[in-house]
């Protein structure tokens, strides 16, 4: 029976409604477009429509005539004011030791434009349609130039150059593992399972397309930017320190509600550069706000990698080592955390599950005419699982081992924690096996030959897919990532304050952008300090507020968010214990602290936190030389460890042999997301990212013209995404036997998790289903019309016959 809502339990543990959803169901949330400032400007920026062009000259005559038109500006202007170039935030070296090619990236263009897209313009104007109406008047002398848009193509020797600070168009050429050993262990395999494959590029399309809002107060001389940002304080240091010089104190970045960001919203943004600059520069408030059409060609976009990948197995299926040779994207120019992905997040992952003694991984990262590529949910990790997936799918079939047992035979098992991997990560905690199993029951493994057999006889071809997948979360610890080539610190910031009337805020460094952190970080004070739920307030995004903080992404936010309100509470109940021990009139030492109380041990002598709360602020009773008044603690938490969410995947499909339609008919997942805050929430975000996977597997694909370069899929028309009646039922199960082992409240991170395998999972049903056809592999994304061709091609009927 469940218990009345008034009554329910809302600590650790329990599936607490989500507090934010009264406002964003009502619809009473204040994103960034609801915000209007008082003389508020509008923005609009003219882009490129070339993909690579040099820019003669700009004509802004006409433009500036037009009614409500305020300004213009180009990039000469942006130059002249000496305003820097956008920062990449991770410096990757090369194989020999030299730092990788970093061009400079303009937040206006002012000679080249190098993407469809790029910014050539802004202008500012009364309303947001008197600026797109001038911008049209603006005559811009183009000199098109040769493009090259198409990864693998990129570093070619007839390539068009994206830079001339990138000869051959090579950002860097990296590596990691160790290359003899995985030759050796190849020269002595008994088998060699090779596979050339594609991973995607997609398009991140939250919810609620990018906005901001710069504001100057010349009384002040301080500037403010409202922004969709899931890292308010990253952007203020790279904004304000490199790109517009402003102190610190003297710029607040503030990240209102955000609708969604999926990693798209991490990164410091040409167009918030462009709106505080343009605020500044005529002491009034500029807001711009994408259109979807615009954000197809200016956001993030994510993935984009072509790698041929060999696994080596002796005689009885052990592996024995991993050869991979990756060429990532980074588009035209470098974003915020680019470079990081398909290195540190990308190939330190491609041990997965399984005990490979020897792995070597080479990364090469190009440029090309197209819009920049950073981290998409999962960044890096959903590559490496993809990769390694259908790499021990297509060797089971080579080698005629049953898949779950190849799989069996190469996990890594729980009594071998903490185990470190050959590419550099240590796996503190885990029991992959027990996931399997579980997996395989809930999915009714055994039961599959007969619904397959189903299906048959309604003429459609059933699959099974199976992913076993890891992923690092939390990048840590700050001195080892600085190492690496991180330009940031990776530790999260939080400070607890207990007011004397007993309620409690909770400033956080993190930044909630659906993923319910003022729900469950609320239930982890109000669990650790036995106060009521309703009387905690989480509050974040405002750098004029919290505590420098890194934000939210890769699944952070409670293993390291959470941890620095933990080691904040650890100090508030330190110093309240010292007060109730003066208060009670006994040592220290023989106070115990529990659900909400200080009791002297041994005797029925009590008092709550709230009244030691109050008294902290009225310190009658205490000496004020042995204590200061109120009871307001911060903390800051640095990571040992990444943490290493963990799970098993099954999917079953069907396909329609005659139209090459696929349709999910079932989603299982167990999950290993260490100790659980929230099942609800934690079930909300995989299903969440199980959908994003489906939607990279069968139906998401961002192409560009091979040679205009033009962005071919630039709307809902042309670029696909699940729809509600595409999503299937799922099954989600979490196990918590393996919790962290280093941080204190045990937790995993779980954002990501659906995502990073769904893809690898819908891919090997897909393939298994068309395996009796005799096809191997095929690519993402498995489409009607790309699934019909393999059907037609296995079965020798030529497509044009059709």
């Amino acid at each position: 029976m469940t218990a009345p809502l008034d009554t329910a339990p809302t600590g650790i543990g329990a599936a607490v409604r989500r507090r934010e959803d009264q406002r964003f169901l009502t619809g009473r949330g204040t994103y960034t477009d609801d915000i209007n400032r008082p003389g508020q400007l509008h923005a609009y920026i003219l882009r490129s429509p070339h993909a690579h062009a040099r820019i003669r000259s700009i004509d802004t005559a006409d433009a500036l005539q037009a009614p409500g038109v305020v300004a213009i500006f180009t990039g000469a202007d942006m130059a002249a004011d000496k305003v820097g170039s956008l920062p990449c935030g991770w410096l990757i070296h090369n194989k020999d030791g030299t730092p990788m090619a970093e061009p400079p990236h303009p937040p206006l263009v002012p000679d080249v434009a190098r993407h469809v897209g790029d910014q050539v313009a802004v202008v500012i104007a009364q309303t947001r349609n008197q600026a797109k109406d001038a911008a049209e008047l603006i005559l811009v002398d183009y000199e098109p130039l040769p493009s090259v848009v198409a990864t693998a193509e990129a570093d070619a020797p007839e390539a068009p150059q994206v830079h001339p600070q990138a000869p051959g168009n090579i950002c860097y050429d990296w590596h990691i593992g160790d290359r003899e050993a995985t030759e050796a262990a190849f020269a002595q395999a008994a088998h060699v399972t090779t596979l050339d494959l594609v991973n995607n590029r997609l398009v991140p399309n939250a919810m609620e397309p990018r906005a901001y809002i710069g504001e100057y107060d010349r009384a002040t001389d301080e500037t403010t930017l409202w922004t969709t940002s899931q890292n308010p304080h990253v952007i203020r240091l790279l904004m304000g320190a490199f790109v517009l010089g402003i102190p610190e104190h003297k710029l607040r970045v503030v990240a209102p509600d955000v609708g969604g960001g999926f990693g798209s919203k991490i990164y410091h943004y040409a167009e918030e550069a462009i709106v505080t600059w343009a605020a500044r520069r005529l002491g009034r408030p500029v807001k711009w706000v994408a259109e979807r059409s615009e954000a197809f060609m200016s956001d993030a976009h994510g993935r984009d990698h072509v790698t041929r990948a060999q696994l080596a197995l002796d005689a009885d299926g052990h592996f024995l080592g991993l050869r991979v040779r990756t060429t990532a994207n980074m588009g035209a120019y470098l974003s915020t955390f680019s470079t990081s992905i398909p290195t540190y997040l990308y190939a330190t992952l491609l041990a997965g599950q399984y005990r490979t003694p020897a792995i070597y991984a080479e990364v090469k990262a190009v440029f090309t005419h197209t819009v920049p590529v950073d981290a998409y949910r999962g960044a890096g990790r959903p590559e490496a699982c993809y990769l390694l997936e259908r790499l021990v799918d297509m060797a089971a079939r080579e080698t005629g081992i049953d898949r779950v047992e190849l799989r069996r035979r190469n996990l890594i098992p729980k009594e071998a924690m903490p185990y470190a991997t050959p590419v550099a990560l240590t796996y503190d905690s885990g029991d992959f096996v027990k996931n399997l199993d579980d997996a395989l029951a809930l999915a009714d493994h055994a039961g599959f030959p007969a619904r397959k057999a189903a299906s048959a006889r309604q003429g459609k071809l059933r699959g099974l897919g199976i992913c076993a997948y890891i992923e690092a979360c939390g990048i840590a610890p700050s001195n080892v990532a600085g190492a690496l080539g991180a330009r940031a610190g990776l530790y999260e910031s939080a400070e607890v304050r207990f007011h004397p009337t007993g309620s409690v805020t909770v400033f956080t460094g993190s930044h909630s952008h659906g993923q319910s952190h003022e729900t469950t970080f609320a239930q982890i004070v109000a669990d650790r300090l036995g106060v009521p739920i309703e009387t905690v307030e989480i509050v974040h995004g405002d750098t004029s507020k919290v505590p420098m903080g890194m934000g939210t992404y890769g699944s952070r936010s409670l293993a390291v968010g959470g941890s620095a309100i933990a080691k904040a509470m650890d100090k508030v109940v330190a110093k309240a214990r010292r007060i109730a021990a003066h208060m009670m009139e006994a040592a220290e030492g023989d106070i115990e602290f529990k659900d909400g109380r200080f009791t002297v041990a041994g005797t029925d002598r009590s008092i709550g936190i709230a009244d030691v709360a109050l008294s902290a602020y009225v310190p009658h009773k205490f000496p004020l030389d042995e204590l200061e008044p109120g009871l307001d603690e911060q903390a800051f938490y640095d990571p040992k460890n990444f943490t290493f969410p963990n799970g098993t995947q099954i999917c079953e499909v069907e396909i329609d042999a005659d139209t090459g339609v696929t349709r999910v008919v079932s989603f299982i997942a167990v999950d290993d997301f260490g100790r659980i805050i929230n099942p609800m929430v934690v079930e909300g975000q995989v299903h969440g990212g199980v959908v994003q996977g489906i939607g990279q597997a069968l139906y998401e694909n961002c192409v560009y013209d091979p040679e205009s370069g033009q962005l071919l899929t630039g709307s809902f028309m042309d670029y696909c995404m699940p729809r509600a009646d595409d999503v299937p039922f799922m099954t989600v199960k979490t196990n918590e036997h393996a919790p962290c082992t280093h941080n204190p409240l045990g937790v995993k991170g779980c954002g990501e998790a659906g995502t990073i395998g769904g893809a690898a999972c819908v891919m090997n049903a897909v393939v298994d289903a068309l395996s009796d056809l005799g096809i191997r592999h095929l690519d993402m994304p498995a489409t009607p019309e790309r699934v019909w061709r393999a059907i037609r091609s296995a079965r020798s009927v030529p497509a044009a016959a059709e």
